[in-house]
């Protein structure tokens, strides 16, 4: 599907981008690769860490439509990365987090349109479902955006979808590096937020394979989700620094003791397949009548009941201590 295709990844230069780029270049020929970002100096690392000749490297901001625009011309596939996405940085600072996160996808929607890309998919949060947190309003908001999206395609075959999960294991902001740095500094404690706190678990390849899988799948208007393991935050002190004690700092501003995916207010809307659920969209899209429960690649699913919840505190599959240390070495794959 990407072989000799025009590939832009919005914030291409994170962890998400760094492992798509990685995955994109070891299995398919792309025609170009283009990696949109802000930060010349991590462009610059890109560009000698991979040295393909497919890559592009794309400076500009998407709170910039003009810039993405220029980007977007030729493009068939959008993978939009780009946002903003430390939780109390966003709660002191929401204007900032308004301008990239909502006004930044409409800039994208508004670029795959003008140049008719073929496909877009948004990376969205768990946060995003029932939000407590500025950073996951916003994203409730671009995935809202992107949904309806596939109602101001018209006659374009330009289609919208997104792909929702969990945290992503050792990727920039998360736990993961903290612990991992508190352990060579011989810390004394490994602060946690709250006893009961539990997240979901994903590792980056896992994720970039799944938005590669929702480019086969989606119709358009779909938000996915993957079904993955939860963990407790207790466990993860205990993996990566078993020697050293627990301190309780209390839950910062924004959090949430469990994450869900989607809640049950949404459960109508809800189809589960074999390792992943769909969140069909609530509103139609000139009529049509989609079949959410077929996906385009042949995969069938059922409606789940009603009153049901993706939560990441009754989440049927939990990882122990040892299952944790080995998803971690499997996230260094």
């Amino acid at each position: 599907m990407f072989d000799n295709k025009v590939i832009l990844i919005t914030g291409g230069t994170g962890s998400f981008g760094n492992k798509f780029t990685s995955i994109i270049l070891e299995r398919y020929n792309p025609k170009k690769l283009i990696i949109f970002s802000r930060d010349e100096f991590k462009q610059s690392v890109m560009s000698e860490k991979f040295n393909h000749p497919s890559l592009r490297f794309f400076l500009g901001d998407v709170r910039d439509k003009e810039r993405l625009t220029q980007a977007c011309e030729g493009v068939d596939f959008i993978i939009h990365a780009a946002a903003m996405k430390q939780v109390p940085a966003a709660e002191y600072n929401p204007q900032e987090c308004i301008k990239t996160n909502i006004d930044g996808a409409q800039n994208v929607i508004d670029a795959a349109l003008f140049q008719e890309v073929e496909k877009v998919i948004a990376l969205s949060t768990d946060k995003a479902a029932n939000p407590v947190n500025l950073y996951g309003a916003t994203k409730l908001a671009s995935d809202k955006l992107f949904v309806a999206a596939n109602n101001l395609t018209g006659s374009r075959k330009t289609r919208f979808a997104v792909s929702r999960y969990g945290n992503v294991v050792g990727s920039r902001g998360s736990v993961v590096p903290l612990f991992k740095r508190l352990v060579s500094e011989n810390a004394s404690k490994i602060p946690i937020t709250h006893e009961d706190m539990t997240r979901f678990w994903i590792t980056l390849r896992e994720g970039v394979e799944f938005v590669l899988d929702n480019f086969l799948r989606m119709h358009g208007g779909e938000i996915f989700l993957p079904k993955i393991p939860s963990v407790r935050v207790t466990d993860l002190a205990k993996a990566y620094a078993p020697n050293i004690p627990i301190e309780i700092i209390g839950i910062r501003p924004g959090e949430k003791i469990h994450e869900i995916m989607c809640s049950s207010d949404e459960s109508h809307l809800v189809v589960e397949f074999k390792k992943f659920f769909v969140i069909k969209p609530s509103i139609k899209f000139h009529g049509e009548s989609l079949d959410y429960v077929n996906t385009l690649n042949d995969e069938k699913g059922v409606n789940v009941d009603l009153g049901f919840e993706y939560n990441s505190g009754t989440n049927p599959v939990f990882l122990s201590v040892k299952e944790i240390e080995e998803f971690d070495a499997k996230s260094q794959i």
